[in-house]
C-alpha cells in the first residue's frame, strides 16, 4: 500500500507544494513546528534514511539544501534546521524548519496556519527557488 507521501506526489491527496524534481518533492508540514516547515522527500518510497542507495541519499541531501536556502531566504528566521525521524510515516522525509529557538526544533511545539497563510509561504518560498 502506498505511503501518504506517495499519495501526496501522485496527486491522490492536495499538498502545498514548494518544489520538484525528477527524484524528489517538497511541500509544506500541514502540522508544522514553525512557518515555513516543509518536508523533502525522494519520490521512490523507502522506508527508512539509510535504506536509499547512496546516489539517492546524495540527490536528496542536494534538493533538501536547495529547498532549506529558498526557505532562509523567505522566512524569517535564525537559521533553517535540518530533522531525519522518520517515525511517524514510512517514507523517507527529511524535515527544513525555520529557526527562531530550540523549541522550534522540539516536535512538541506547533504553529496553527491558516489555508491562505499556507497557500503565501508557499508561494514566497517558491520565488526563491527560480
Amino acid at each position: 500500500m502506498s505511503s501518504i507521501f506517495t499519495k501526496i506526489i501522485n496527486g491522490e491527496i492536495p499538498c502545498y507544494k514548494i518544489a520538484e524534481d525528477e527524484d524528489n518533492f517538497a511541500f509544506l508540514d500541514i502540522n508544522p513546528n514553525a512557518k515555513g516547515h516543509t518536508l523533502c522527500i525522494p519520490k521512490k518510497e523507502v522506508d527508512k534514511i539509510m535504506d536509499l542507495d547512496e546516489v539517492s541519499y546524495m540527490k536528496l541531501m542536494a534538493f533538501s539544501r536547495k529547498v532549506g536556502k529558498a526557505i532562509e531566504a523567505a522566512v524569517p528566521c535564525n537559521r533553517v534546521g535540518m530533522s531525519i525521524i522518520g517515525l511517524e510515516v514510512p517514507h523517507v522525509h527529511v524535515h527544513m524548519i525555520p529557526l527562531q529557538s530550540m523549541k522550534n526544533a522540539t516536535f512538541q511545539h506547533k504553529e496553527t496556519l491558516t489555508q491562505e497563510e499556507f497557500e503565501k509561504t508557499a508561494m514566497e518560498i517558491r520565488g526563491f527557488l527560480k
